[in-house]
């Protein structure tokens, strides 16, 4: 079972702070903020046959495995994918949308856009209070 976590952001260091965060992130986003209850704290999602996956806190990490037959054996290859940027803030929706602390928020170069828009596999949420 995974870890359930209480809703936070990264660089609030306060419950009212993180609220006023949210709500300005979803703004630069151009999106709605989600109700408590409803709001994201990862997803996975596939992109050029890799797997991602954006959670709060962390920096995007993604795996792409490929298969290749050499000699007549099959040979799986797993790639480990990272990228600066640390997430800030993901929002529902269709698509959902992912904030980032990469340019222009922060000097953080990122091979993705800021914010990004993806389709998930997998949705996790916050605890609710």
């Amino acid at each position: 079972m995974p870890c359930v976590t209480a809703f936070f952001l990264p660089r609030a260091t306060d419950d009212e702070q993180a609220e006023r965060l949210y709500e300005a992130l979803a703004d630069f986003a151009g999106c709605e903020p989600a109700p408590r209850g409803q709001r994201v704290r990862s997803i996975a999602f596939t992109l050029d046959g890799a797997t991602w996956v954006a959670q709060v806190g962390e920096e995007l990490c993604g795996r792409r495995t490929t298969q290749q037959l050499r000699r007549g054996e099959l040979i799986e290859r797993t790639e480990e994918l990272r990228d600066p940027a640390r997430v800030l803030a993901v929002y529902p929706g269709t698509p959902f949308v992912v904030v980032t602390d990469a340019s222009p928020i922060t000097g953080t170069q990122s091979e993705w856009a800021n914010p990004f828009t993806t389709q998930p596999d997998e949705v996790t949420l916050f605890a609710t209070p």
